[in-house]
């Protein structure tokens, strides 16, 4: 195996061989005109992203300035949406889900060092996938580590530190991250802690 088919399968490899380095000069190039883009250009923007991230439904936006390493294991469904300042990387691949949202300064990490100090100066690394599921809202300052699984229909509360997995319909918050409480059905009455909603037409 050579030092990317290393890192993709999950084994320590060295990142600077075998044209990772080349790879990520190249995706910097992409990440660099892509946060350059006038904000009003929408359809180059739309348009740019799809070419950095490996694969994305039709309505997809992030919020520049954006930073991933290498884009091409990044995988999202339809209706993604990523404020300011996301940072992913993507040394592992990260798939996430459909309608799913980061507030501003989110980081997904899939790569990791080892603990001792000696493979970690001779310059090993490794990466573990991260999968995020539907209808997710991520919320702002939240790392997600590597190896993580967040279920479907969560949020995420501000500043936390995502070390393990988090199971469907739940709020969890903290750090490290910890389930709260489940969500339920009387949550869809309420906009914001105990306000109600005003209007009929916020359910689907």
């Amino acid at each position: 195996m050579n030092q990317k088919e290393r890192m993709l399968a999950g084994l320590p490899y060295k990142a600077w061989l075998d044209g990772l380095d080349k790879e990520r000069m190249e995706n910097k190039l992409r990440i660099y005109e892509y946060n350059a883009v006038r904000p009003d250009d929408m359809d180059q923007l739309t348009a740019m992203i799809k070419k950095i991230l490996g694969k994305t439904g039709e309505q997809v936006y992030i919020e520049p300035p954006f930073r991933c390493d290498y884009g091409y294991n990044i995988e999202v469904g339809e209706n993604f949406y990523a404020n300011y300042n996301v940072v992913i990387l993507d040394v592992a691949k990260v798939t996430i889900g459909k309608n799913v949202m980061f507030a501003p300064n989110v980081a997904v990490y899939t790569a990791g060092h080892p603990i001792h100090h000696e493979p970690r100066n001779i310059g090993y690394e490794y990466g573990v996938p991260v999968t995020i599921g539907d209808n997710v809202w991520i919320g702002g300052n939240t790392v997600i580590n590597p190896g993580v699984t967040i279920g479907n229909n969560v949020v995420i509360g501000s500043g936390s530190v995502v070390t393990k997995d988090i199971p469907d319909n739940v709020i969890a918050v903290g750090n490290p991250c910890r389930v709260i409480r489940a969500i339920t059905e009387e949550d869809k009455k309420y906009y914001y802690k105990d306000h109600l909603f005003d209007v009929d037409d916020y359910c689907l």
